[in-house]
């Protein structure tokens, strides 16, 4: 009895242990919370509740068949176009790779961004949470292409090629010229300096979450409302559903 009851505890310990490993290069890697403030801490400036929205969407995402991304791309486009909106998370360390400009599309707002838009040709951002896939090398040099995961709200980023690549007038001086960036076709354009580290960080299945206020979104995204909505994104691309946990 004395022997099985050990058994039994040394089990029970093994599986405990188990359980609290957390999974390579998994969101998971640490308790939410601790990983909300390991992330908040190192990153002041970004709005918690954008964080918070950010790894909701991650943790759904992942929850219906989307590969866990070691890193993860936050842009607040509530914010103008002159200040740095642009955050890229190692969500291991729970720590903040860099933070730097990023614009808007031209149809999206001058200084800031209001409007949105799913539609080829509209010359507009969209919002919600992609998956950043391959990069190759275009008419803007080294870039990244997006496929959004989210049906009605991004879901046409490859038809669009909304990618991430640099651009010259995303620059410091533009500001102190113009007082904002300059602005894309649609695409997160960056920094030319920056493209390499951005593209590297974010290739092969990292995370990218444009957040706006948008009321549409944020009442029907099924990312940020996880339950019996309509997701994109497992595996091979499919469209799956939400948990309903």
């Amino acid at each position: 009895m004395v022997a099985r009851g050990l058994k039994r505890a040394l089990l029970m310990s093994a599986c405990l242990f188990t359980f609290m490993l957390p999974p390579a290069g998994s969101v998971a890697a640490a308790p939410a919370e601790n990983l909300f403030a390991g992330l908040a801490r190192s990153a002041p400036n970004l709005d918690p509740q954008v964080l918070r929205y950010a790894l909701d969407a991650t943790e759904c995402a992942i929850r219906n068949g989307v590969t866990a991304p070691q890193r993860l791309a936050v842009i607040d486009f509530s914010l103008p176009s002159s200040e740095q909106r642009l955050w890229i998370f190692d969500l291991e360390k729970q720590s903040l790779l860099m933070r730097d400009l990023v614009a808007h599309g031209r149809n999206s707002g001058n200084l800031e961004s209001t409007q949105f838009s799913n539609i080829e040709g509209s010359y507009q951002s969209s919002i919600g949470l992609f998956r950043a896939a391959e990069s190759y090398r275009g008419k803007h040099g080294y870039s990244l292409r997006l496929d959004g995961l989210e049906p009605g709200f991004n879901d046409l980023a490859r038809q669009r090629a909304i990618v991430i690549h640099g651009a010259d007038y995303v620059d410091p001086s533009w500001v102190e010229s113009y007082g904002r960036i300059g602005r894309s076709l649609g695409c997160p354009a960056v920094r030319q300096e920056i493209t390499h580290q951005v593209v590297d960080n974010l290739k092969g299945g990292q995370l990218v979450f444009k957040y706006y206020p948008d009321k549409e979104w944020l009442a029907q995204s099924g990312l940020l409302n996880c339950g019996s909505r309509t997701v994109a994104g497992g595996p091979g691309g499919e469209t799956v559903r939400g948990s309903g946990s």
